[in-house]
């Protein structure tokens, strides 16, 4: 059995093992990784080899910290990784080379349709009927997203949303509210096999699945890192966050929202929870809170599209793709059925 698992961030952890009587037999790690000494590498085939193929994550790392010395020095991975690539080895897990990927930037549709696609985008890619796939999301009206399970009324000033011009709605993942106003964020949504994601805990699947844009940032010059559980930040703030939908039928919904040009006074104004969390950590001004990726790089929204782009083609060899005219015409009936109706809206009031 092979598993790899490349740690955000950091270096490519390669595994190979056999399981006889239901043990691991012949383990092997390798990787682009730094390890000293060097035959702590030998040690740590040897903690792994003969454990149970039912040990989980943390017995894994366990085992093997317990088998390096104390001057033991691990760059680019550690015990924890090194488990997950077992465990996504034994579950049979695939990478991102394993698929013939698609990547979608079409133009502006609305709030409600974007939130529409992702169901069925990602329904679809369940089902067979669509490979793995990365879409790009543009739109030409200001929205407010709120979480699947989030109350409408305690995180959202309707009147003030209202008033700057704002449309409230519900998404299908959970996680907290986003104020995507018109031309000052980017956004993505990919939709997966849950067969890529094998073997991770949920919240390293989140840092895991978007490796490939602080890839991209970094190219920029931007120092960016991932936080857990779902956050991309940088040495100067915050810069954006993620959420997931897991569908029964074995698809994984990620998509990401990153400040390109946010104004934080008027999140405060239109998100209520805006000001809880500024009040609780003593900020003065809301502009910290996020920091915008114009700030740090001084390109248009458009050139960090674009490198973003290029780095997701150049790790998946992505080709172009769009929406079938069978998936808006699903998705658009999706809108009336569900995403426009006050029923959902305030499925949470």
């Amino acid at each position: 059995m092979h598993g790899e698992y490349k740690v955000p961030g950091g270096k490519l952890v390669v595994v190979d093992l056999e399981v006889v009587d239901d043990r691991i037999a012949d383990f092997r790690l390798a990787g682009d990784f730094f390890l000293e000494p060097d035959d702590a590498l030998a040690l740590i085939d040897r903690a792994v080899t003969g454990l149970p193929a039912t040990t989980d994550a943390a017995g894994l790392a366990a085992a093997i910290r317990g088998a390096l010395p104390e001057d033991a020095v691990l760059l680019g991975f550690t015990p924890e990784a090194v488990a997950t690539a077992i465990r996504r080895s034994l579950a049979k897990a695939t990478g991102w080379g394993d698929y013939d990927w698609q990547l979608i930037h079409e133009g502006s549709v609305s709030p409600q349709l974007h939130l529409a696609l992702d169901e069925v985008l990602t329904n679809e890619v369940g089902e067979g009927r669509r490979g793995p796939t990365l879409r790009i999301w543009e739109w030409d009206q200001s929205a407010v997203v709120i979480g699947s399970f989030q109350s409408l009324k305690n995180e959202v000033d309707l009147d003030n949303a209202k008033a700057n011009g704002f449309e409230v709605v519900r998404r299908v993942s959970g996680g907290g509210a986003m104020m995507m106003q018109r031309g000052g964020i980017i956004t993505y949504s990919l939709y997966v096999p849950a067969e890529l994601v094998n073997g991770m805990t949920f919240a390293d699947s989140y840092a895991y699945l978007d490796d490939w844009v602080l890839v991209a940032l970094r190219s920029l010059g931007i120092e960016a890192t991932y936080q857990p559980l779902n956050d991309i930040t940088s040495p100067s703030g915050k810069i954006g966050g993620a959420a997931q939908k897991r569908l029964g039928n074995g698809a994984v919904l990620h998509h990401v929202t990153m400040s390109y040009d946010m104004d934080g006074e008027l999140m405060t104004q239109v998100l209520r929870i805006g000001r809880e969390k500024l009040s609780d950590k003593g900020t003065t001004s809301a502009a910290k809170r996020v920091d915008p990726l114009r700030s740090q790089t001084g390109l248009s929204r458009a050139e960090i599209i674009d490198r973003m782009k290029d780095t997701f083609v150049e790790i998946t060899g992505a080709t172009p793709g769009q929406v079938t005219d069978a998936e808006r015409a699903a998705a658009e009936q999706l809108v009336t059925d569900k995403f426009a109706t006050d029923a959902w809206l305030t499925r949470v009031p």
